[in-house]
């Protein structure tokens, strides 16, 4: 096998557009899985776009989890980056691979005694962990993919491949997981969903795996109070951190979308997509899918919040219509019992002037002053009626104008 020669076609493609790099990797990892040798040269970065060695790397070992999806394979491609993978850089490339390869297979579930098997060959001491670690992986990306919660839960707490991985069980992603599974389980609380995401949120070792998996169990857990907020403050921090990563734009639309702030929330959306469109992932149909419809449910909840404004803007309208015809009513009323007041008066005053003056045989001058004090009785009785009124009046008025 001609190492030299696709070592030299990997150098070659450093210097030439993606697509033609994208090109060269898949030519040699085709050859590579042809001939049945893994690849010889050493890998030291995650840079799917950048580094040719890392792409022809992941496109050797896509093809093999892609023929054979299981734990096995998983095994050889742990020893493989044991020996090829610089230590900078092996934490990341499992996390890359393992997550991405059980994502990408995630049809393929083994039986519980196949793990505990692939436990016992994942050997010890350090290197036995670290194969144990990333096997844990790629079965929790099965898993994490097919929304398996309860079962994600309950294989990294308790099963022997993820109990051979030893301390790496401490290591941020893989709490992050613990917290996507907690948070998507109805058994666990949400109290502890969320303990565990902190933990993992802010540890020192946080690594982009890491931010995805915590934001992504935020966004499928069932509703609790404060989960859009809480969703749309870590996604703004993931893409202050990441301001190219199409996945936490879409992470802070959905955000923003439960927050209500669908005009942002559309825009977000539409920036995940331009990213997307330049991304070298493999799983592009799928996540523009998924792209698309959050996108559809985004314009669906806009409409339906300029909707219910318009109704809401309706319906006040017609409460303060209904106020003023209250308050119009009101008043009438009360006008209604003062001119009945001030007539019935008039009334009476008309009635008693005439008896006085038709009547009797007092002088002009007693009759005048008997006019005078019955005119004043009556008006002082017309001027209580409307005061009177007006106190009773009053204080609804009051809680009119005060509610206006």
């Amino acid at each position: 096998m001609d190492t030299a020669g696709f070592t030299a076609r990997l150098e070659q493609a450093r210097t030439t557009d993606p697509r033609e790099r994208d090109r060269i990797c898949a030519e040699v990892a085709a050859d590579l899985a042809a001939a049945g040798v893994q690849p010889g040269f050493e890998v030291n970065s995650a840079d799917l776009g950048g580094d040719p060695y890392f792409r022809c790397a992941d496109r050797y070992w896509r093809s093999r989890f892609e023929e054979r999806p299981t734990a096995r394979t998983a095994l050889e491609c742990a020893r493989w980056m044991a020996v090829h993978v610089t230590d900078g850089s092996r934490g990341v490339v499992a996390e890359q691979w393992g997550l991405g390869n059980g994502f990408l297979n995630r049809g393929g579930l083994e039986p519980t005694a196949d793990l505990a098997a692939a436990a016992g060959e994942a050997g010890t001491g350090a290197a036995g962990e670290q194969a144990a670690y990333f096997l844990t992986l790629f079965h929790a990306g099965k898993l994490r993919a097919n929304f398996c919660f309860d079962e994600l839960h309950a294989f990294l707490s308790s099963s022997p491949l993820a109990l051979a991985a030893g301390p790496l069980r401490d290591e941020p992603v893989f709490v992050a997981l613990r917290s996507f599974a907690a948070f998507g389980s109805r058994a666990l609380t949400v109290s502890y969903a969320r303990e565990l995401l902190e933990r993992a949120w802010s540890a020192a070792g946080r690594t982009r795996h890491t931010v995805d998996i915590c934001l992504n169990g935020l966004a499928l857990a069932a509703p609790f109070e404060g989960q859009g907020e809480l969703l749309r403050s870590h996604a703004e921090e993931a893409v202050e951190a990441y301001p190219r990563d199409h996945m936490f734009h879409a992470r802070l639309a959905a955000g923003l979308h439960m927050c209500g702030q669908h005009d942002a929330a559309l825009d977000r959306i539409d920036t995940a997509l331009t990213l997307l469109a330049g991304s070298p992932t493999a799983s592009l149909g799928v996540l523009q899918d998924q792209y698309l419809a959050r996108r559809d449910a985004i314009q669906e909840g806009r409409l339906r919040a300029l909707r219910d404004t318009e109704q809401q803007r309706r319906w006040d309208r017609q409460t303060a219509a209904n106020v003023r015809l209250e308050r119009s009513l009101h008043t009438s009323s009360v006008r209604v019992v003062e001119v009945v007041a001030v007539f019935t008066a008039a009334i009476a005053f008309a009635v008693g002037s005439l008896q006085v003056t038709l009547t009797g045989d007092l002088s002009l001058a007693d009759r005048l002053w008997l006019l005078a004090a019955q005119g004043a009785g009556l008006a002082l009785f017309a001027l209580l009626t409307v005061g009177g009124t007006w106190l009773i009046t009053r204080s609804r008025r009051e809680e009119d104008l005060g509610g206006g």
